[in-house]
């Protein structure tokens, strides 16, 4: 009975956070710098627009409300992961150093590498990955012990360890750079949504449509994962095989985000203990509910700042930083 109730109140607030979410792509589309009447969105959505209107609604909005959306999925959901594969609510793509990991690979191949830019929108996400797998197979090895298995603390300082540093590299990076390649490399530390065309979604969209499915569907063995490991192993799960997979999920989800939206944290912290609260532990009922919130997170965050400065706005991770850095503080004083 109490599992019907909980899927009843998981479909409810799924509804509200699916009008929530269309609610502000609404809100979105017709602010900013070069403003679209309300009264004008759908003839513009239906082809009815003038060049003005559709050039600003179709090459300007939707695409950066769609990255953000997507990428604020992505994250919550690798948070999500990372926060069940380790045993640790305080585990965050951005706070671990994996997001700062995929930076340094795409400022490096961004800086060293120059290919067209057609070939380097797609290569983006793979790059971002490979820097990412690095970064979290270091802090992994790093935390792991073999008599005590994963540390959850250990992963926390090590992860914040390895950000600092990768953060210092990225520095050394942009001292030795051209200045036009050194705007682009601040903008991605800021947390600026640079990726906003058509192709860079082609590029970001293959990656959640694989992994948000895997997910899911590895959400019961998520549940297992949380328990004690004695206990785990003890139901038949090779714990160790699962927690790879995983954690390459994840870091793979990042990454896709961060290639196109920049150094986002938090949104990976705040929105799988939000789902939590709504709906409960169980990784059947709050995956869900956390990607969709993950997702209106960030998009409320860069309506918000785009729409605070004008012409370039706040970068979104500046906005997501003022509200994410104190949860964090929250958490780690009362865990």
């Amino acid at each position: 009975m109490n599992q019907h109730i909980a899927a009843r109140k998981q479909r409810r607030i799924v509804g509200i956070l699916v009008l929530l979410i269309i609610a502000t792509i609404i809100i979105g589309m017709g602010m900013g710098y070069s403003s679209l009447s309300y009264n004008r969105l759908l003839p513009t959505l239906f082809g009815q627009g003038t060049f003005k209107e559709e050039f600003v609604l179709f090459s300007v909005r939707l695409p950066r409300i769609v990255i953000t959306m997507l990428s604020g999925m992505a994250l919550a959901l690798s948070g999500a992961i990372l926060q069940s594969v380790s045993r640790n609510d305080l585990a965050d793509p951005g706070i671990l150093g994996i997001n700062s990991g995929a930076g340094v690979a795409i400022a490096v191949f961004f800086l060293f590498f120059p290919i067209d830019a057609g070939s380097f929108i797609y290569l983006l996400p793979v790059v971002a990955f490979i820097g990412a797998v690095i970064t979290a197979i270091l802090i992994y090895v790093f935390s792991y012990s073999r008599t005590e298995g994963l540390q959850p603390t250990r992963l926390i300082l090590t992860g914040v360890g390895f950000a600092m540093a990768l953060s210092g590299i990225m520095i050394v990076l942009i001292s030795s750079a051209e200045r036009s390649k050194v705007d682009f490399i601040a903008k991605w530390i800021a947390g600026n949504v640079w990726g906003t065309d058509w192709p860079f979604i082609l590029a970001m969209l293959p990656w959640l449509l694989i992994l948000v499915p895997f997910t899911f569907y590895k959400a019961n063995r998520m549940n297992l994962l949380t328990l004690d490991e004695h206990v785990t192993i003890g139901v038949g799960v090779a714990v160790e095989r699962e927690r790879l997979g995983l954690l390459l999920a994840a870091v793979a989800l990042a990454a896709s985000a961060v290639s196109v939206t920049g150094g986002i944290s938090f949104v990976g912290l705040m929105a799988p203990h939000i789902a939590k609260a709504l709906v409960g532990p169980r990784h059947q009922l709050f995956l869900p509910v956390a990607v969709l919130t993950g997702g209106w997170m960030l998009l409320l965050a860069d309506t918000i700042g785009r729409n605070l400065a004008d012409p370039s706005g706040i970068p979104v991770g500046i906005v997501i930083s003022f509200i994410g850095a104190p949860y964090f503080i929250y958490l780690l004083l009362k865990k």
